[in-house]
């Protein structure tokens, strides 16, 4: 187990895409009910898919950050999607938040959190965050209350594995007053 304070939150970029596929693949299998995205249909993409995802964006200014640790090993990912359509390009969306099990605990999701929520912030534009959860998911709920994320509904049946549905929460955080 690593110490929490070595570890580094950083962007990750192009260069970062063989410890990003790693871990984004490893949060997909051992979470599936966590993420809309699916490991197989995401391991089956050309490396070019996943170095782009990591671009640095001209138009979004969206970001991918990551928890990095002191051997350098990738131990934690989060993503910022910025809209670009007109009528909603004053919103943002975390996606693809994970902490590897044997790192949970110890507040590196709500570094890789902040990481993104401070993108957002810096940007004058955007007025509010979004974020979808699984609803049975209270530990990362807390976490996103904790944030200042407000719950505003319920997608039911949202996503599927097999037979069983899963709920997704809809959360908000307002970055600037009404």
């Amino acid at each position: 187990m690593t110490d929490a304070t070595a570890i580094t939150v950083a962007l990750l970029t192009p260069s970062d895409v063989d410890e990003y596929r790693r871990v984004r693949l490893r949060a997909l299998a051992e979470h599936p009910d966590a993420f809309r995205s699916d490991a197989e249909e995401e391991a089956a993409k050309p490396l070019q898919w996943w170095r782009a995802r990591l671009a640095p964006r001209t138009e979004s200014h969206g970001a991918f950050f990551g928890a990095w640790t002191t051997a350098r090993r990738l131990v934690g990912t989060a993503g910022l999607l910025l809209e670009t359509r007109r009528k909603v390009c004053h919103t943002a969306t975390i996606v693809g938040m994970y902490v590897a099990p044997e790192h949970t605990g110890r507040g590196l999701g709500a570094r890789l959190l902040d990481a993104c929520i401070d993108v957002a912030r810096a940007d004058p534009a955007l007025e509010v965050l979004y974020l979808t959860v699984t609803s049975t998911n209270s530990s990362a709920i807390r976490l996103y209350e904790r944030t200042g994320f407000v719950a505003y509904g319920l997608e039911p049946r949202s996503m599927r594995l097999g037979e069983q549905t899963f709920d997704k929460l809809m959360m908000a955080l307002h970055l600037r007053p009404a």
